[in-house]
């Protein structure tokens, strides 16, 4: 028969918690350990850069020597981390002459205590145990966390208000594990152009999906009456998600949807996405940051051209600038774009044009500032499409497609 352990949330914060070792095992214990607001105090000679950080930071003390008798007076909480059965058979039973309870990672029968595979679901901590079968813990986690993060397992009371999520740069498997969760609790979706569409087919079939398409060349949804679809759906006792591509904020006016909420007296939960500007570049081999090529990344709205009088971008200081220019909804402009910032850059800076990045259409389109505004012409691109400027657009090139 399986030996079964009692499963226990301990209070550790304030108290007095000692890792003996200061390796990988030990390494994956901590953070957990640092969060939960005990006094950890590792012992141990030689540490991983990742204790070393957490001491260097001040989220433990770290004794770097061996175990000596007498570490773990005062302790309420001990784990046996080191390479050595010996060492940890001795922390082990000091552990127990003391009544510490004790976790040996070593060979967790001979502990008193077995770490639970854990996971944390929007404050809900999941701890499983299998009376020392390791795998088998942690698949039995992994199946609850999924489920919970799926909405198959309500955790609770549905969620209330309005929630922005930012849906990432296309591919559907680049949302967040939040954003997709609270997109699976929702009773409206109101989605935007550039939102990852097939998320929308994962949704139950009495889910409200509105679309609030904003065409940067044609046709488009008014904010005002978006941020009112909003707020009446709410105040109805509907849970809305505002699903947008990208990042909520980058450039997709999350803060004005926010602003109109709160008016109302509307609760707003905010889900950060990975932006285009940064994660569409990256899939297509360009780097918008690299070491010795560019130690700055401005990303600029390409929405009104140079010289418009409602137009808040210094055109003529970004000419001036050596690093990594992002233009984002700059197809149809790019033209302009490039004429200004060739009166600060040569006529040879690299320029790469990423259309519908990180979907099965994707492609990019290599360039040169002087000729990128015919390529673009020339090779059909259209919106969405990112436009990297500078040296690190051509770092990639040669490199097998991503």
């Amino acid at each position: 028969m399986t030996e079964l352990h009692y499963l226990a949330g301990l209070d550790l914060a304030g108290r007095r918690v000692v890792v003996v070792g200061g390796g990988t095992v030990a390494a994956r214990r901590l953070p957990r350990l640092v969060s939960s607001g005990a006094a950890v105090e590792v012992v141990a000679p030689e540490a991983t850069p990742a204790v070393v950080g957490l001491a260097e930071s001040g989220a433990l003390v770290w004794h770097r020597r061996p175990y000596a008798p007498g570490d773990l007076d005062g302790a309420w909480y001990v784990l046996c981390c080191t390479s050595s059965p010996s060492v940890n058979a001795e922390v082990s039973a000091a552990a127990e002459r003391l009544r510490v309870f004790c976790v040996r990672a070593d060979a967790g029968s001979a502990g008193t205590a077995v770490t639970p595979a854990t996971g944390n679901h929007d404050g809900l901590l999941v701890g499983v145990l299998a009376g020392g079968e390791h795998r088998r813990s942690a698949t039995v986690r992994d199946g609850l966390l999924r489920a919970l993060g799926s909405g198959l397992v309500a955790p609770g009371p549905r969620p209330v208000g309005v929630a922005l999520v930012g849906g990432g740069p296309g591919d559907p498997d680049l949302i967040t594990v939040r954003g997709r969760r609270l997109l699976a609790q929702a009773d409206v979706v109101v989605a935007d152009r550039l939102a990852p569409g097939p998320l929308l087919d994962e949704l139950a079939p009495d889910v409200e999906v509105v679309d609030a398409a904003k065409n940067p060349y044609g046709r488009a949804a008014s904010q005002d009456t978006i941020n009112e679809l909003l707020v009446s759906r709410a105040r109805a006792g509907r849970f809305v998600v505002r699903l947008k591509g990208g990042d909520p904020y980058v450039f997709g006016r999350g803060f004005e949807e926010l602003l109109a909420c709160a008016a109302a007296d509307v609760p707003v939960t905010v889900v950060p996405g990975v932006t285009s500007a940064f994660g569409v570049p990256g899939v297509a081999g360009v780097p918008v940051t690299h070491r010795g090529v560019a130690h700055e990344v401005v990303v600029v709205s390409g929405h009104l051209p140079p010289g418009h009088p409602d137009s808040l971008v210094d055109w003529p200081a970004l000419a001036s600038l050596r690093g990594t220019l992002v233009l984002m909804m700059a197809v149809e402009r790019i033209a302009a774009f490039a004429e200004v910032l060739l009166t600060g850059r040569a006529a040879d800076t690299p320029v790469a044009v990423v259309q519908e990045g990180t979907t099965r259409a994707q492609r990019l389109v290599r360039s040169t500032l002087d000729k990128v505004a015919d390529d673009v012409r020339t090779h059909g691109v259209r919106p969405p499409a990112v436009i990297v400027v500078g040296p690190v657009a051509a770092l990639g090139d040669g490199l097998p497609s991503t």
